[in-house]
């Protein structure tokens, strides 16, 4: 296959047409840089790279990871054409520095390949395009494995984010969460948060709840694996069913909350469910109220992930829908923060 990219027709002559081209062709790049860092993780060769911090070769990259020689070879370059990887002074190929915090470490703030990992599956774009025309919608219990452990990936980075650092913004929840706090994470997945939660806070009683059966035997396994099943207790419930009366001083929903089938049912159930003076801390996307918002790179990131929202018959809601919903039902000290550009903490008591 041979792509001529460097003599234009002549109707490119024109300046606005050259631009519109080389944006079109910088998303194509894109696009396969991505697909680079997929082939890359899905096959080993990023982790084994991050083991050799000083190099190696392509012939040794694909010996090590059993793999065939020519095509690591080619997996390579493409690295290097979009700085994952550098060249050594042998002539080997490593990986490009902070990438093996920013694609491999779950347990950092910067993990970002989760995101990655959730947008190339099947159930966003393929989905999305299968079902344009009848508007066909799924749930959770639809999706596959994979898709589940890309959302709990990307997901385990907000909660990295939230606890313990961005819960000590939220103005005197820190000192409510001493001796005796009982915790509700709604929605809470694969029971990355419930396992931070635990950790950040020893004395306190969590209970996580979550509508998909099967995030909650994932959580299940992993409190065990944690030894923190005797310490969290985990319910199958959706949000628009749970029925808690004055118990929690903190509930948190982690980039959940815009999924709810009905908002305002689910706030009122969360706002019974807390003690007086409680925590309501919704951590999740803030979705661009404009078009230049749109178009910076958590715009672009959050409008990809748009196309999965649809499925499930939701979209991601800005802050100021949060901050509205949370006057509307009577809670008091509302305020917001951001943590990263597709990151907010909206927050409030009973």
């Amino acid at each position: 296959m041979s792509v001529e990219l460097t003599a234009a027709p002549v109707e490119t002559q024109d300046p606005t047409i050259r631009d519109q081209a080389a944006k079109v062709l910088a998303l194509v790049a894109g696009y396969a840089g991505a697909r680079t860092i997929e082939l890359g993780l899905a096959h080993g060769l990023i982790e084994t790279l991050a083991r050799h911090p000083g190099g190696m070769s392509s012939e040794g990259l694909a010996a090590e990871t059993g793999l065939d020689a020519f095509n690591v070879g080619v997996w390579c370059r493409a690295g290097l054409a979009n700085d994952i990887l550098d060249r050594t002074e042998a002539g080997g190929f490593r990986l490009a520095r902070h990438l093996d915090t920013v694609l491999l470490d779950r347990g950092s703030a910067a993990y970002v390949a989760g995101t990655l990992s959730v947008l190339v599956q099947p159930e966003v774009f393929d989905g999305f395009a299968a079902t344009l025309a009848s508007g066909e919608r799924m749930w959770w219990d639809q999706c596959s494995s994979a898709f589940i452990d890309g959302v709990s990936g990307s997901g385990g980075a907000f909660y990295v984010r939230l606890i313990p650092d961005g819960l000590r913004r939220v103005p005197g929840l820190e000192g409510r969460l001493g001796a005796g706090a009982r915790i509700l994470d709604a929605a809470c997945g694969s029971g990355v948060g419930l396992v931070r939660l635990a950790e950040a806070f020893p004395l306190a009683r969590i209970v996580g709840t979550d509508g998909d059966a099967y995030s909650l035997k994932l959580a299940a396994d992993r409190l065990r694996e944690h030894r923190l099943a005797d310490r969290i207790d985990l319910i199958h419930t959706p949000l628009e069913e749970l029925d808690r009366r004055d118990e929690f001083d903190l509930v948190i929903s982690n980039i959940s909350m815009h999924e709810c089938r009905d908002l305002a049912l689910v706030t009122r159930n969360i706002k019974r469910a807390l003690r007086q003076d409680g925590y309501l801390v919704i951590s999740d996307f803030p979705f661009p109220e404009t078009d230049d918002g749109l178009r910076t790179v958590a715009g672009r990131i959050m409008a990809g992930i748009q196309f999965f929202e649809a499925r499930i018959d939701d979209q991601l809601l800005p802050v100021s829908a949060y901050l509205e919903m949370l006057e509307r039902h009577d809670f008091r000290d509302i305020g917001s923060f951001e943590l990263t550009p597709v990151h907010a903490v909206t927050y409030a008591q009973r």
